[in-house]
């Protein structure tokens, strides 16, 4: 798989992550729970994480850091798939441990595909030329006009 589709695909993958990473952040059943809100943050951490390189158009940096964050990613999916229930057996706790391990299943198979040699020629040549990439080939293809609204944190 093409560094370029494997990002598009990762893409897909973490907005998926975001949703369960929000319904989990403003669970009120875990919020006494250290362990368990360390699930939400580590998702949060891993998606900012590779924001960077998203918005530097550097596939390689991307990838090479959404890669090192999986350990933690399947470490916070199994907790969660196997604690879930001491906080609430409700169906929405089941589905969001469902589907957070579906994204880390999801992610391993997609790094599996990748085709690192690509992968380290993009990063080769990203330091024989470090100067930035024009800004239309950097920037996501469509922008949300919501990005540039400021909303406070609840």
């Amino acid at each position: 798989m093409t560094p370029e589709a494997a990002v598009a695909r990762l893409n897909t993958v973490l907005a998926h992550a975001w949703m369960i990473r929000t319904f989990l952040k403003h669970a009120d059943e875990i919020q006494g729970n250290d362990a368990m809100l360390e699930v939400p943050r580590t998702l949060y951490d891993s998606i900012r994480a590779v924001e960077p390189a998203w918005q530097r158009g550097d596939l390689a940096d991307y990838l090479r850091r959404l890669k090192g964050k999986l350990p933690k990613l399947r470490r916070v999916a199994e907790y969660f798939a196997a604690h879930f229930k001491e906080f609430s057996p409700h169906t929405n706790f089941e589905m969001a441990a469902a589907s957070l391990t579906g994204v880390v299943q999801q992610m391993e198979e997609i790094f599996a595909q990748v085709d690192w040699d690509a992968v380290r020629a993009l990063a080769t040549s990203r330091q024989a030329d470090p100067s930035p990439p024009p800004a239309e080939a950097s920037a996501p293809r469509s922008r949300d006009p919501l990005d540039d609204l400021e909303i406070p944190e609840v």
